[in-house]
């Protein structure tokens, strides 16, 4: 199979070896900024890890995680953990921890350019409106990068289950445009997402995308058919994995219901679930103790990406269970990318995000939110392992054509083109 084309580049032909590109920002300073605990977060530590590596030094502003220390210093990066606890909750408590959050980033932003001018500030959304932390710096002559890792109408809509055309979901647009057009070059996540920015909010030609493909220093290469990936652990169950966020819009609940059917032609499958306890899961848990299958529905709590890998190369398929909503619909689910790298079979809904990228001779497909699709899916890899090794192979061509070390190489020059008359400022 043919991997379908990978984006083309926003801001010009990325001509040159990556090392000549990376020469060009030795030395350059630039700050960071996201609503989220380093390096818990995978795509600004991917982010980060690639522009240090480049030659750039750091400053990274973040949200404290209440173990790790509130200044940190290492080779390339500073960091400031700011204390303010994120947790979900109703529009109000949102609107508190964002605002003191871009108040403090943008304090500190300002008050180290002033006596270090930087060259360039990468401001990672959630929220749109975190890019008014780089105001100053803009100012005085920094490069301006918002990092679109989701669309916030889209989110909050699902979120909230509010309609699109509702006063809230209006004002959240009104701030991605706001918000894109402080930015010099807005990154995304997938051609999905490209789309509905440059339809809205900006010029195509101003966006650019990265995917969130796994870090392969982690997630090492296997395969797919290769005999390890084949063999189980242990002679039995039917391990079925799911890992991310246990939000309802995510499915596990789908994915338990799948379990109770198959469970009727394959008595020895079982569910492994990996992330943080939520209320959602809490209620999952309980529909699976009400239909039998509170042995067979294993929450394994949270785990770090390098737990995870070994996690994945144990377990026998991987699922992406999703509902069908506005956010889903225009997902590319990293965890897709994670599975197949390990050269695992995956099962993933049949969504636009998703099919931009794969079609059916390379990944398992199901209906969103259709418990018996997920089902039927479950039995064929099951009763045929090596036909669904075979789709995963097939699925492994496209993750290579997106792998890290190619989407690190196409960041690094947008990075390199945007800074390309910008001298570095002492």
């Amino acid at each position: 199979m043919t991997p379908k084309p990978t984006e083309p580049s926003v801001t010009g032909p990325l001509s040159g070896e990556d090392t000549v590109r990376s020469a060009r920002l030795q030395g350059k300073r630039a700050a960071m900024v996201t609503f989220s605990c380093y390096p818990f977060d995978p795509r600004p530590r991917r982010a980060i890890a690639a522009l240090r590596q480049a030659g750039m030094s750091l400053d990274l502003v973040c949200l404290a995680d209440g173990k790790s220390p509130r200044h940190e210093k290492e080779e390339g990066l500073q960091i400031v953990r700011l204390p303010i606890v994120h947790y979900r909750g109703g529009a109000l408590s949102y609107f508190y921890q964002y605002s003191a959050f871009i108040l403090l980033s943008a304090y500190i932003l300002a008050k180290r350019s002033l006596a270090s001018r930087y060259d360039l500030v990468y401001v990672n959304n959630m929220p749109d409106i975190l890019v008014a932390s780089a105001l100053v710096p803009k100012a005085l002559g920094a490069k301006v990068i918002l990092d679109l890792h989701d669309p916030m109408p889209e989110l909050m809509a699902t979120i909230y289950g509010v309609p699109e055309n509702s006063g809230a979901v209006r004002l959240l647009r009104w701030l991605e445009k706001w918000s894109i057009a402080r930015a010099h070059l807005i990154l995304t996540v997938n051609i999905a997402c490209k789309r509905i920015f440059s339809s809205r909010s900006c010029p195509a030609e101003k966006v650019g995308v990265i995917m969130n493909t796994p870090d392969e220093r982690i997630f090492q290469f296997q395969p797919a058919g290769d005999s390890r990936a084949l063999t189980k652990a242990e002679p039995k169950p039917f391990v079925i994995m799911y890992h991310g966020s246990l939000v309802e819009r995510n499915g596990l609940d789908v994915a338990v219901e799948a379990l109770a059917r198959l469970r009727t032609t394959v008595p020895n499958a079982e569910l492994r679930v990996y992330g943080p306890s939520t209320p959602f899961l809490d209620r999952v848990l309980e529909q699976a103790r009400q239909k039998d299958l509170e042995t067979c529905v294993r929450h394994m709590g949270p785990k770090s990406l390098e737990e995870l890998a070994p996690e994945i190369r144990s377990c026998d398929v991987g699922v992406i269970p999703n509902h069908r909503n506005a956010f889903t619909d225009i997902n590319t689910p990293s965890r897709l990318f994670e599975f197949l790298a390990l050269g695992k079979p995956v099962i993933a809904p049949r969504t636009p995000g998703i099919q931009d990228y794969f079609d059916a001779d390379s990944l398992l497909f199901f209906e969103a939110g259709d418990a018996g699709g997920l089902t039927k899916k479950l039995e064929e890899v099951h009763a045929d392992p090596h036909g669904a090794a075979e789709i995963a192979r097939r699925g492994q061509e496209v993750y290579l054509a997106h792998r890290w070390s190619m989407e690190r190489q196409k960041l690094i020059g947008y990075v390199s083109q945007l800074l390309k008359e910008a001298p570095c400022r002492v």
